[in-house]
């Protein structure tokens, strides 16, 4: 006899699902991907510095999140500042009354910077203002959602970080990149460690045709053959949906 749930579609459940670098590339797939993941009544939180772009991105979700009963908020805000972090903690907290079952924050947004020599790098406002960015604004946010979802019986939170293999690899005049994505991978294993009920990925998303993977190819000359943001996506979407992972795990794009 046929188990009578096995046919049942998996979902991320009736949340809130805040994605940020949402406007292009592979945000902008995800966001379309988990539009589709979350139950009726659930609130997508879409962020990036181009209002332009969100706003067309959601007349394009249009159709189905009202059908759906989707709440979609477009934030057009510059993480690196404070008060950009600030506003979207705003907007989560406006919609934290209601009854929601998982909290899912996708911390998506990251620049490529300079790839220069080390010895390059002497001045320390330049760095600052990459870090400001590329690692400040994801632990501050991540923070202030935290404080606006506390712990509660019931609730699923789960936090994505997009890494790279540069976060475990050192590539010589990659030093910002590289410190990053290193940086923000310590960065979640704390918080993987430290709050028990969350469940934390790092996920590496392999080459992908996007507009950083052009910026690399015309810098120096190298072409990581990119592959479609769906497919990577499609993967992001099975490892949070099977929910089987290790909370604080790196994963790979081309291990899934």
């Amino acid at each position: 006899m046929s188990d009578i749930n096995s046919t049942k579609p998996r979902t991320l459940g009736r949340g809130i699902c805040i994605i940020t670098g949402a406007s292009k590339g592979f945000g902008r797939a995800l966001a379309h991907k988990v539009s589709h993941s979350l139950e009726p009544r659930s609130v997508l939180l879409l962020v990036a510095r181009s209002g332009t772009l969100l706003q067309e991105m959601k007349e394009e979700l249009q159709s189905f999140t009202e059908e759906q009963q989707l709440g979609v908020h477009c934030i057009a805000v510059d993480l690196s500042m404070k008060e950009g972090v600030d506003e979207i903690v705003r907007v989560a907290r406006k919609e934290a009354v209601n009854e929601i079952e998982h909290v899912l924050l996708i911390n998506n947004a990251a620049s490529l910077g300079d790839i220069s020599k080390f010895g390059s790098f002497t001045d320390p406002n330049e760095v600052n203002s990459y870090l400001s960015l590329n690692v400040s604004s994801p632990l501050a946010l991540t923070a202030g959602i935290l404080q606006v979802f506390p712990y509660r019986t019931g609730l699923r939170w789960s936090v994505v970080n997009l890494s790279s293999t540069f976060a475990l690899q050192a590539v010589p005049s990659w030093v910002l990149y590289c410190t990053a994505k290193a940086a923000r991978k310590m960065m979640f294993t704390v918080l993987s460690n430290e709050e028990q009920h969350i469940k934390v990925l790092s996920y590496s998303p392999g080459p992908m045709d996007t507009e950083m993977q052009k910026d690399i190819l015309r810098l120096t000359g190298v072409n990581n053959h990119p592959l479609p943001c769906q497919e990577s996506v499609g993967k992001l979407m099975k490892l949070l949906l099977d929910n089987d992972f290790s909370s604080g795990a790196h994963i790979d794009f081309f291990d899934v």
